[in-house]
């Protein structure tokens, strides 16, 4: 079947394989839905389950998702005509002393395969920019990552400055990265703490469908 079809290539990250048969499913009147669901993000959350399980690597991860991209090129628009919406809204950084960014282009690869929309503010990025970017876009969850121990404590004053000016509540805090530990996460009040990439997407796929009863 030409969804599964659409999975599977999405998974060897044949990108204009997916644009094909993306554009053939709709052709044929298959339902975008069922192309979203059952073909491209099937496909993801099998890279997912892979990634997760160490059968598949950061680069398998990246191909895929551009595979993922490619298709969503054809089907957005159809989405868009037929008022499908996002699960829900993640706003993504790298915090404030920190370049690092491919852990969090794979958080954010991840989330978009789950269905949920993701704005990324970038690396290097404070407090105030945040404040900023919840303001602008109001999300559902703000994703912090740091991959230096001596970053990780921008996440905390991050977190203190949302309270500083009341609006902590208005989001759920994911923290991550390599020096950042679950007890981490509990001491300075963010709401989730995830080891990887598969794993934070699945964590906010459940907070979303939860917090909207989707």
């Amino acid at each position: 079947m030409i969804l599964t079809d659409i999975s599977l290539m999405l998974q060897k990250g044949r990108a204009n394989e997916v644009k094909k048969l993306v554009q053939e499913a709709l052709d044929e009147g298959i339902d975008h839905n069922k192309i979203l669901n059952d073909g491209l993000l099937g496909g993801m959350n099998v890279i997912g389950r892979k990634f997760k399980a160490n059968e598949i690597f950061v680069p398998e991860v990246l191909i895929a998702a551009r595979a993922m991209n490619s298709g969503m090129e054809i089907l957005k628009p159809v989405l868009t005509n037929k008022g499908v919406k996002p699960i829900g809204k993640a706003m993504i950084c790298t915090v404030k002393g920190d370049l690092h960014d491919i852990g969090k282009n794979l958080v954010k690869m991840m989330f978009e395969g789950k269905g949920i929309e993701v704005i990324d503010l970038g690396v290097d990025i404070d407090g105030d920019q945040v404040i900023e970017g919840i303001k602008e876009h109001n999300p559902d969850i703000l994703c912090l990552s740091a991959l230096l121990t001596t970053t990780m404590f921008s996440q905390k004053e991050i977190i203190e400055a949302l309270i500083e000016v009341d609006i902590r509540k208005e989001v759920a805090i994911m923290i991550g990265g390599a020096p950042v530990t679950k007890e981490y996460a509990v001491q300075i009040g963010a709401d989730s703490y995830r080891p990887d990439a598969a794993s934070a997407a699945e964590w906010a796929a459940d907070y979303l469908k939860e917090k909207y009863n989707v």
